[in-house]
């Protein structure tokens, strides 16, 4: 019988990529994001909008009945949909802060609590993809390194409130080769490149990297990692950059 995930963000660069992996290696795949989209690498396919999941009663039990007719087992939820709103302390709104806590951390934390009985009838687990911010930031990340950091701390919390039934870990990318990070650069190559260079690996991580990372982290082969917290990084983090 089929394993099946359950993958938010699911059209984003890593999202798709975790999506196709995945459905290479025969698990049955269910997607879940904001936007919509007409090629989707998914078995079944929902909008669902996080920061409204955790915000409206009414659209929270409407979403929950819809998975529970079609989504009946599950094996591994990733908590992969996230925003970045960037702000400095005196620009910061509430209304972000919240959206991003929301998206970022609360609306883990509910989809966690609400397939809990799921994965823990097929010994499952859940994964969440943090970030490097949670660690290491820049100026204007304070929403969004907060929430990483946040998930993190949560992803420990839940390894121990959980322990026996469902195994919890999160994974902290660096810089990946994404549609995303590329926009950030507005797309220019040079700029691409010198990102490459900074990091000790001598490039940016891939997609693909990031899915078998969960894949192998998803599989029993390894189901004493349990409660940590995976970099993912190029070696990034060990860098002191000296002044030149």
């Amino acid at each position: 019988m089929k394993k099946t995930v359950l993958i938010t963000g699911v059209l984003g660069g890593i999202g798709s990529q975790l999506a196709k992996t995945f459905k290479e290696k025969d698990y049955n795949v269910i997607g879940l994001d904001i936007k919509v989209a007409e090629s989707v690498c998914c078995d079944k396919f929902f909008k669902f909008d996080l920061n409204q999941y955790c915000t409206d009663a009414d659209y929270k039990n409407k979403m929950e009945a819809l998975f529970d007719k079609e989504i009946p087992e599950l094996f591994l939820l990733i908590n992969n949909a996230a925003v970045q709103i960037l702000s400095s302390l005196n620009e910061v709104k509430l209304s972000d802060w919240n959206h991003t806590l929301n998206v970022n951390l609360t609306g883990p934390l509910f989809l966690s609590q609400f397939f809990a009985e799921r994965l823990e009838k097929s010994k499952g687990s859940i994964i969440n993809i943090a970030s490097i911010h949670q660690q290491l930031t820049k100026k204007r990340f304070l929403a969004y390194a907060t929430s990483k950091s946040a998930l993190v701390g949560l992803t420990k919390a839940l390894s121990v409130d959980l322990q026996g039934r469902i195994r919890v870990n999160s994974i902290s990318p660096a810089a990946i080769d994404t549609q995303m990070l590329r926009d950030g650069f507005d797309n220019n190559e040079a700029k691409v490149q010198l990102l490459n260079e900074i990091h000790p690996s001598q490039r940016i991580g891939k997609p693909q990297e990031v899915s078998r990372l969960a894949l192998l982290l998803a599989e029993d082969q390894l189901g004493f990692i349990n409660g940590a917290n995976i970099n993912i990084d190029g070696g990034i983090s060990n860098v002191l950059k000296d002044l030149d």
